[in-house]
């Protein structure tokens, strides 16, 4: 099976021969590409691959491969014990003005330590709820089991929608949501003080009291997901 890479190691072009793999460019037809690490990753967004996505990181998850089982990934992939997923991409956009792209979570959270903020939220024209909270994190299925798990968000299944959910609030009962992966999602600011808007792990830019920051569905990835090892 060819196989396209980014990022990556000597280790992990040896981990890729032994599970069947023969590396070759991506012009050359790859059958997948490989992406190694958050920046390879990353690179999807701006870069879409021609090929499906094997997302590779450190951990793993439940739809990424950990580095230590790339090999029995790639040989899953090449007996044909997979499955292909279509993963949304999220665009940002704060008046307008496109802040991001993000495959895996878009956070909002306040810029400086130790302080709150307050956000409503909003999907398409309904008011969800308002918010006291450290910041809020939208996540993709595919970084749904990343920060938004950590902060108490449920890890999605691929097309089951994007995960909302407060960090940290404030109040006992604010609720995690999922809502519509094609709807429009906008977080507005309603308290005084900075708020760095973080896409993919990267700080994108800080708004203040007043922002509307929306974000909705601009894209698509299409994700291999193998079935034949532990992560999945």
């Amino acid at each position: 099976m060819n196989v396209a890479v980014r990022g990556g190691s000597d280790d992990d072009a040896a981990a890729l021969a032994v599970g069947g793999a023969t590396i070759v460019d991506e012009t050359a037809d790859p059958a997948v590409v490989v992406a190694v690490g958050d920046e390879a990753i990353r690179s999807a967004v701006a870069d879409p691959p021609a090929a499906p996505l094997l997302p590779v990181t450190a951990a793993g998850g439940r739809h990424l491969v950990a580095r230590d089982a790339l090999d029995a990934a790639v040989a899953a992939v090449a007996a044909g014990d997979y499955r292909v997923a279509s993963h949304p991409i999220l665009g940002v956009h704060d008046d307008g003005d496109a802040l991001a792209r993000a495959l895996r979570d878009v956070t909002l959270v306040t810029d400086a330590p130790a302080s709150i903020s307050e956000y409503a939220l909003a999907v398409g024209d309904e008011r969800l709820a308002s918010v006291r909270a450290d910041g809020v994190v939208l996540a993709t299925p595919l970084g749904s089991d990343g920060y938004a798990a950590a902060a108490g968000g449920a890890v999605l299944e691929a097309g089951a929608g994007v995960a909302v959910v407060p960090i940290a609030p404030f109040s006992t009962t604010a609720e995690t949501r999922v809502v519509d992966p094609d709807g429009t999602v906008t977080v507005s600011v309603e308290r005084e003080g900075a708020v760095a808007v973080v896409a993919d792990g990267v700080h994108r830019g800080v708004v203040d009291r007043g922002a509307a920051v929306r974000i909705d569905r601009v894209g698509s990835l299409d994700v291999v997901a193998p079935t034949g090892t532990e992560n999945f």
